[in-house]
């Protein structure tokens, strides 16, 4: 399907620029231009809205109830559903520390449904958050299963995934984590580096052997210290390495979220690592084995201890915007392109550019979602633009 959308303004890697005309074709985007250059194309007219690249959630549990550590190939057809209804356009969906059998049904659940074909937001692959973590910065993650990086582990639930694990995360002080990050990184696979009680020199490391991530920074991980930098000081002083926020004001404060901006920039990646009560009401729930409160919608363990999100990532998107007093088209890119840079899937991924897959967003001048459109196929989750021929 050929077309062209045209809209007031639209976000680019770079800048802003409208009011003007998107080519659409066959789910690649084209060239932005003054006026169609066919007298006879399809128009879908959205004057007074915002395109926008579609969002990509990198780090993301579950929502609306539902958990990809049910592993059960309905639930990640939910979430693909939920998240899409937010703009999220790719995501992957995110594992959680459990047993091995547990861990193998989810990444088979996940398979199942990708190879279904998902309704909503598509699935670019899975993350691995744990097993391979160590106990003082355990947040939700159950130390009972914690183990050293082990390959014939990983290789198994990369089998059953049908080869989909694109992100692992780990502790790197943990016995034989430098040769397992050179290997996974060999195999394409990228490695972030969570839960973790490592010296700066430690992460430094491990960034050498090929970790790029940063998972969750600040959250489960050593912090900053003048006399030692800790996992934080490692993430922020390593130019080449992404760093993940959750940007929903509980995590991290707000003027620290401005600080990493003003130092990683395009490095910094929008995650909402939220867990199944994204959407619902207040009440109880369970992370993996783990009993949790949301109150006023924040998610805690019985200790107190955050335990995921509920963000959704466009409300991360507006709060870095506000925060660190950034052009939108610069907050929107930390939560489109940037996460897709940190996979290596930024040629096709992540910003409104000729070539790469139509994934985009309409927004309303108070960032109100209109409609969703993946591969140039509009979602039907909002009114739409009127077609004009």
């Amino acid at each position: 399907m050929n077309y062209y959308v045209k809209a007031d303004r639209f976000l680019l890697e770079d800048m802003e620029t409208g009011p003007a005309y998107l080519q659409i074709i066959n789910g690649k985007f084209g060239l932005i231009r003054d006026f169609p250059s066919d007298e006879d194309a399809k128009i879908i007219d959205w004057s007074g809205y915002t395109i926008a690249p579609g969002l990509f959630d990198t780090h993301i549990h579950g929502g609306d109830g539902v958990d990809v550590m049910d592993g059960d190939a309905n639930s990640i057809h939910q979430l693909s559903d939920h998240i899409v209804a937010s703009g999220v356009t790719r995501f992957l969906p995110t594992t959680l520390t459990s047993s091995i059998e547990d861990l193998e049904n989810s990444v088979g659940a996940v398979r199942q449904a990708v190879e279904e074909g998902l309704r909503g937001a598509q699935s670019e692959g899975v993350f691995l958050e744990g097993p391979f973590f160590t106990e003082k910065y355990k947040g939700a993650q159950n130390p009972a299963y914690f183990l050293d990086p082990d390959y014939n582990i990983f290789s198994k639930l990369q089998d059953l995934s049908g080869g989909m694990i694109r992100k692992i995360a780990l502790a790197p002080e943990r016995a034989g984590s430098l040769e397992f990050i050179q290997q996974m990184v060999k195999e394409g696979v990228a490695v972030g580096l969570a839960h973790t009680d490592a010296s700066s020199a430690c992460c430094q490391k491990a960034h050498a052997y090929g970790a790029s991530i940063y998972v969750h920074l600040f959250n489960g991980m050593k912090g900053l210290h003048h006399r030692e930098p800790g996992v934080v000081g490692a993430g922020l002083n390593e130019k080449e390495a992404f760093t993940e926020l959750i940007c929903d004001g509980h995590h991290v404060h707000p003027e620290v979220v401005g600080l990493v901006e003003n130092i990683k920039k395009d490095k910094l990646l929008l995650i909402t690592d939220c867990m199944r009560a994204g959407g619902k009401p207040d009440g109880t729930y369970m992370l993996g084995e783990f009993e949790i409160q949301m109150e006023d919608g924040v998610a805690r363990t019985e200790s107190g201890s955050l335990a995921g999100s509920t963000l959704r990532l466009i409300d991360g998107v507006k709060n870095i915007h506000y925060w660190a007093n950034i052009p939108l088209h610069e907050s929107w890119q930390r939560a489109s392109l940037s996460p897709a840079k940190s996979l290596g899937l930024h040629e096709n991924l992540g910003s409104i550019e000729e070539g790469k897959a139509a994934d985009f967003v309409v927004l309303d001048k108070d960032m109100n979602i209109k409609t969703v459109a993946i591969n140039g196929v509009e979602i039907d989750k909002g009114e739409k633009g009127n077609v004009q021929t």
